[in-house]
């Protein structure tokens, strides 16, 4: 049955922050199937949203933020007291933490930080020196760590003695640490429960174990985590010292957050992000910014089929078969630049090797375009009765293939060069370029070899 306006969450959300009822809120939330509380509050207008989270308890906030997409989270905490954003955020993972603050423009992310438990601000401003996709910006600092000189019953008693600081953990292991806090060991927490009070931890640990830097990249993360069944593995930075673990649940969150935001850029997307619940002005001033562009290309794709406007009118035909040159070229051309940005990703070429890539694309281009060029020259053929225009769209297919593919293959290198997101390559842009190409060559090829289209297609 489709859904009417009495079974809209954010209805009944809204009603209930009316009444200020921070216990039926968080009652009516928890009720919700997974991924709804998340819709409605997405629903809700801004002025409500602040009320809500202003009134439900911290804990029940933080739960609630973790279910939200960043974008919308950071939105929302721009506008939140700084006391109760820090309230809110105290409560979060310190990987949350640090991500969400890092989303804030400097001033409200200041004003929150003094606000947070000094301890807290401490971990997250640490964690916000790093990038968001490296494992200095995924790892969590909520782990257990115990000089190696400890006794089974010294860390027992210290688990007992900090219970409750320790519950929000996710504990499966300890790691034993010298005294600079360099990494020696993994200690398994059942290994601990079975061992003799007074045994040294340095007797039960794994010694060796797998480490990350914290520079290490998603790249170098997903591949450890294929390669590794473990649940975390711990950050070490330049001293070896053990400064955070990352959870492989992060990496695959950061893994899936990265492709949708490459996919809204290549889309034209500026920033890789937008949500409905943005404000309307940011959100159109971010499409323009490419959709203006765009047009310019647009504009000039559409200035090359005017100028041979002649040629088209005396070989309509030709008409028929510019959106399939143009688009094929495109898809062509897109293929490339994925491979750029896979490959860049992974350390596998330098933004200064263009001439490998572009050689290395030349060829490939080549055999494909011949390939795809023969198959549209036939089709062109058989229906006209016509081998000269096979020839025009056929030639043309293959030479604007190698093209494309050149122009995909090397733009993410020299944007990368420049400082910008290769992702910008595909998309809009690269799709107009290719069309662009793949008109001057079609029109112009017709045109030399117009007496035989026209004699022949009469």
């Amino acid at each position: 049955m489709p859904e009417n306006e009495e079974t809209h969450p954010w209805i009944e959300l809204e009603k209930l922050v009316e009444e200020s009822d921070a216990e039926s809120m968080d009652a009516f939330l928890d009720a919700l199937p997974p991924g709804e509380p998340a819709r409605a509050v997405a629903h809700l207008h801004l002025q409500d949203q602040i009320r809500l989270f202003s009134t439900l308890d911290p804990e029940d906030a933080a739960d609630l933020v973790e279910q939200m997409p960043d974008a919308q989270a950071a939105e929302l905490f721009e506008h939140l007291e700084p006391l109760a954003a820090a309230a809110i955020i105290d409560r979060m993972p310190s990987d949350e933490q640090a991500d969400l603050i890092g989303d804030l423009p400097n001033e409200e992310a200041g004003a929150i930080l003094d606000a947070m438990n000094p301890i807290e601000a401490r971990d997250a401003r640490f964690l916000s020196r790093y990038p968001d996709d490296v494992a200095g910006g995924l790892m969590i600092t909520e782990f257990l760590a115990y000089p190696e000189k400890f006794t089974v019953a010294e860390v027992v008693d210290d688990l007992r003695t900090h219970a409750d600081d320790y519950r929000k953990y996710n504990v499966q292991y300890a790691y034993v640490t010298t005294g600079d806090s360099r990494l020696v060991g993994v200690l398994q927490l059942r290994d601990l429960l079975l061992a003799r009070r007074g045994q040294a931890i340095k007797e039960l640990m794994r010694g060796d174990p797998r480490t990350v830097a914290d520079h290490a990249n998603l790249d170098e993360l997903n591949d450890f985590f294929d390669r590794h069944p473990f649940y975390g593995v711990p950050v070490i930075d330049e001293q070896h010292a053990i400064v955070g673990v990352v959870r492989r649940v992060a990496v695959e969150e950061a893994l899936a957050d990265r492709s949708d935001s490459n996919y809204l850029k290549s889309q034209g997307i500026v920033g890789g992000e937008e949500l409905r619940s943005m404000p309307l002005l940011l959100r159109a001033r971010r499409r323009l910014s490419w959709l203006s562009v765009n047009i310019l290309l647009n504009v000039l794709a559409a200035s090359v089929i005017a100028f041979y406007q002649d040629t088209l009118a005396a070989v309509i035909a030709l008409a028929v078969f510019l959106p399939i040159i143009s688009d094929m070229s495109g898809c062509s051309g897109n293929q490339a630049a994925a491979v750029s940005m896979r490959e860049l990703a992974l350390g596998l070429v330098r933004p200064a090797e263009i001439l490998y890539v572009l050689g290395k694309e030349v060829l490939l281009g080549m055999i494909n375009g011949v390939a795809l060029g023969l198959l549209i020259a036939v089709v062109a053929w058989m229906w006209k009765g016509n081998p000269y225009l096979g020839l025009v769209v056929g030639g043309a297919l293959a030479l604007n293939t190698t093209i494309a593919v050149s122009i995909g293959g090397c733009v993410p290198l020299l944007l990368t060069r420049m400082g910008k997101d290769p992702a910008l390559a595909s998309g809009p842009i690269l799709t107009t370029v290719t069309d662009m190409c793949g008109f001057f060559i079609t029109l112009s090829f017709a045109s030399a070899l117009l007496p035989h289209l026209q004699g022949a297609l009469k």
